[in-house]
């Protein structure tokens, strides 16, 4: 049976005319719709949406913070960053690593501009970071009590160096959250999105991904306690932590997603024209 004949039978055996499932169809569209929308904002939208995002991804920070100071235990504090996955899922603000997916399935789908995605990614990255150095600045100055607990925390990435068992980490951070997103979308029901994030907060925190906004925050608060930890050496960490998390991201989920809905980003790209 060759490419045409399957379309046929499928069409024959779904509920739907498209060239793929109805349940896929329906989340590409979401994703396309929502990417389209997001990749149109204006760069002060980018850079207050990417700021209200590094601090609510603080609200799982601080909720990571006073498990693990409790517990010690990382599995039990991942369980508890999910609250910050909730926060940014229910107040629509903008993660700079769960806009691989979406905004690039737009692009592809012919809905938006390469240079709109290089603006939402650089102004969201930027925001991101600031606006989480900010929150730490509140959280540390709040709780002193965690200077040792993030501190620990925060030598366990700066400390790492870079090697295949980091860029593997990298690579996994980049792919969980992006996963998450895909998931998101993968449904209109709301249980099933917390639950997504629920699961992407325990693998990325409990299992001490190397995620380059999250882990961000846990190095800036130690800096900010007094840790013998330099902007220098977070800068170092960083670096090959974001191009990582991105190929991940990109690589692993996005490209295959969208080689997968390939017949569908050709109709939109049709559209488009």
């Amino acid at each position: 049976m060759n490419d045409d004949d399957g379309d046929a039978r499928r069409r024959e055996l779904g509920d739907n005319a498209g060239p793929v499932e109805e349940e896929i169809e329906e989340s590409f569209d979401r994703t396309v719709d929502e990417g389209a929308q997001r990749l149109h904002r204006t760069f002060p939208d980018v850079l207050i949406t990417g700021l209200f995002g590094g601090f609510e991804i603080g609200i799982g920070v601080i909720a990571y913070l006073a498990v693990l100071h409790e517990t010690d235990n990382h599995l039990l504090a991942g369980l508890a960053f999910s609250a910050g996955l909730i926060a940014l899922l229910l107040a629509k603000s903008e993660l700079f690593t769960e806009g691989f997916l979406v905004p690039i399935a737009a692009v592809t789908a012919g809905q938006a501009s390469v240079g709109q995605l290089a603006k939402l990614w650089g102004g969201t990255l930027l925001a991101n970071l600031i606006g989480g150095w900010i929150f730490m600045a509140l959280v540390m100055t709040a709780f002193p009590e965690w200077t040792e607990t993030i501190t620990t925390s925060a030598e366990h990435y700066v400390d790492a160096g870079l090697s295949w068992q980091t860029v593997c980490l990298a690579l996994l951070g980049g792919s969980t959250i992006t996963l998450m997103t895909r998931m998101q979308h993968g449904t209109e029901q709301m249980v099933g999105k917390l639950a997504a994030a629920v699961v992407g907060g325990f693998l990325l925190s409990g299992l001490q991904l190397f995620h380059s906004i999250l882990d961000s925050l846990l190095i800036f608060g130690a800096i900010l306690s007094g840790a013998d930890i330099s902007y220098l050496d977070w800068l170092g960490w960083f670096a090959y932590t974001v191009v990582f998390n991105v190929i991940g991201g990109v690589l692993l989920v996005t490209a295959l997603r969208l080689v997968r809905d390939r017949k569908l980003v050709e109709q939109e790209r049709e559209k488009a024209e």
